[in-house]
């Protein structure tokens, strides 16, 4: 530190001190990292687009099928893609989807088919969903039950089957638009 000897009464005396270099100019990722880990945080207590709750038998209990929807998804790794049809009011809307296993990932193709509840009018269909199947660990080829709601509160339940192998950890979440 150093300190000056010849000041004049009544200046105004600016006095830095340093200890060599900041945290910034020692790791230069640092304050990239802590304004990225304060941005999630701050996003995570924004409202998630994505529904957090699954839905189950008793969400749709005394209710009428709103439509029905018929899908077939490929998963590779962690990201699925995939094509349905949802009929509603008489008429068929073709969508596409994408959907994300949480968990490992998966070599695995769907073909589902089921009721739609609570849907209303054609604008809430499309979206994200929160899928939830239950089943935690490994799932094989098999017959499956499959529950999807989006923020709009529309539910799904399809029932059908898996070819291939899945290491989930029993909730995936799907993006819906519908075709042009």
């Amino acid at each position: 530190m150093a300190i000056r000897k010849n000041v004049k009464k009544g200046a105004i005396v600016r006095v830095t001190w340093s200890a060599g270099r900041s945290a910034a100019e020692r790791r230069p990722g640092a304050a990239a990292a802590l304004a990225l880990a304060t941005l999630l945080a701050i996003a995570g207590c924004a409202s998630s687009p994505i529904p957090t709750e699954v839905p189950t038998a008793q969400s749709i209990a005394g209710l009428s099928p709103s439509g029905s929807v018929k899908l077939t998804e490929a998963f590779v790794g962690g990201a699925g893609l995939g094509r349905g049809v949802l009929t509603f009011l008489g008429k068929t809307y073709p969508f596409r989807l994408l959907g994300s296993v949480i968990g490992p990932g998966s070599l695995s193709k769907i073909d589902v088919s089921g009721d739609v509840y609570k849907l209303d009018d054609i604008s809430q269909f499309a979206g994200p969903y929160a899928q939830g199947n239950g089943q935690i660990g490994l799932q094989t080829s098999g017959v499956g039950d499959l529950w999807l709601e989006n923020k709009a509160g529309v539910i799904m339940h399809l029932t059908g089957t898996q070819t291939g192998v899945t290491l989930s950890l029993g909730r995936d979440e799907v993006i819906i638009e519908l075709a042009k």
